[in-house]
């Protein structure tokens, strides 16, 4: 129940990371859905955060349409 829990919320804070005004909040969304996502899958929660905080901080660089 709880690893439910954990991969939903994950799932809204990634698809709400776009919403965000700037890379540091991007960043920041995408390191607490990537430690969430790496802590319910039982794997690295700091190297999920890392990995997430980098996806986050360029997912506007790499072109994804803003959120209207």
């Amino acid at each position: 129940m709880h690893i439910k829990f954990l991969v939903l919320s994950a799932v809204l804070v990634s698809t709400l990371s776009g919403c965000l005004e700037n890379d540091a909040q991007r960043a920041a969304a995408g390191a607490v859905a990537g430690g969430v996502i790496a802590g319910a899958t039982n794997n690295n929660v700091a190297t999920g955060a890392v990995i997430g905080g980098v996806a986050g901080a360029l997912c506007g660089s790499a072109g994804l349409p803003a959120c209207q």
